[in-house]
């Protein structure tokens, strides 16, 4: 991540934790305040855009929450392929 990147980042972080909502202006003010020269507007625009309309905070408590796993197979070829085996092995004990 460039510095321009994490000023920016940083920047709508401060934002979004004062309950403000993030604009490229508003970027451009906290990223001039903190001295950081190098960073263009492009990128200001870009998470401005990015985040309009987003709970900021409430995409970072839930950033491990995604759609979850995929559920375990019931029944079905994995059953089978288990009760075949044991099958098997009881043929043999009658042939016995």
């Amino acid at each position: 991540m460039s510095n321009s990147e994490l000023a920016v980042s940083l920047a709508a972080l401060i934002l979004a934790d004062d309950g403000v909502e993030i604009t490229s202006d508003k970027l451009n003010t906290i990223i001039k305040a903190a001295s950081v020269d190098d960073v263009e507007s492009i990128w200001t625009s870009l998470f401005a855009k990015a985040l309009e309309g987003k709970d900021v905070k409430d995409m970072l408590l839930n950033v491990g929450s995604g759609g979850g796993a995929a559920p375990a197979p019931t029944g079905g070829a994995g059953a089978a392929a288990t009760e075949a085996p044991a099958e098997a092995a009881a043929e043999e004990k009658k042939e016995e």
